[in-house]
């Protein structure tokens, strides 16, 4: 199955397929993928929820009474949905330590410069953590992030520029967390079947994970509607 323009869907439709994904992965890794010593697990990397509490005694319910002020602000849904995303994270039986990260780039990291910015920054501190990265952008390049978020993260790691070729605009890339992290990227466009990709347990050893086929099943549980959107029928 190809990779579809992503684009043309809702921020919702994506987050769902983000995480239908990233669980389909986390599957695959786990039977068979990954030696024996290392499991999967999707997590919540950021925006975690607080835990529920008991209700203040004398406070105001906001159902019944919001709060009298001129102005409401909410945040748009692509954001929303970047600080509820998850991450395949990789970790060692012995100790349960975390060794790498799979990310999927959603919308809501692209949407405005602070995005770009959270997310490169959480990418380099991940890498100059120890963790190996195996990042997976689906989304082409845009006003924040004009080389795209391998191209942003790179900058941000050596001042350098990397350029996606304007016929594969989207980017896979596999970094080894070491003093000077380097990475494998494989740039790739609409219409292009997902090639397998490094992901990094140890400077000197990975696992291939073919992405295509978890790609695919988690594209089947998309809507219909939302199926015909993003091939361009509707």
């Amino acid at each position: 199955m190809p990779v579809h323009d992503w684009t043309r869907a809702s921020a919702g439709t994506f987050h769902d397929f983000h995480l239908s994904w990233a669980v389909h992965l986390t599957e695959s890794l786990n039977t068979g993928l990954l030696p024996e010593s290392y499991y999967a697990l999707t997590e919540q990397r950021v925006g975690e929820p607080a835990a529920a509490g008991h209700t203040p005694r004398g406070a105001v319910a906001v159902a019944e009474a919001p709060p009298k002020v001129s102005l409401t602000m909410d945040g748009d849904d692509a954001w929303a949905y970047a600080l509820r995303r998850r991450a395949v994270t990789i970790r060692h039986a012995s100790d349960h330590r975390i060794v790498a990260l799979v990310e999927i780039a959603s919308p809501g990291n692209k949407d405005r410069e602070r995005s770009v910015s959270d997310f490169v920054d959480k990418a380099v501190a991940a890498l100059r953590h120890g963790y190996h990265l195996l990042l997976i952008d689906l989304l082409p390049p845009g006003p924040f992030d004009p080389d795209g978020l391998h191209g942003a993260v790179w900058s941000d790691l050596y001042a350098q520029r990397y350029e996606p070729p304007p016929e594969k605009p989207l980017c896979l890339a596999s970094y080894v967390a070491e003093s000077l992290p380097h990475a494998y990227v494989e740039p790739i466009g609409v219409g292009m079947d997902l090639p397998e990709m490094p992901l990094f347990l140890d400077p000197d050893f990975y696992v291939n994970v073919p992405l295509k086929p978890d790609y695919t099943a988690a594209y089947r549980g998309v809507p219909e509607y939302w199926r015909r959107v993003v091939e361009g029928g509707e």
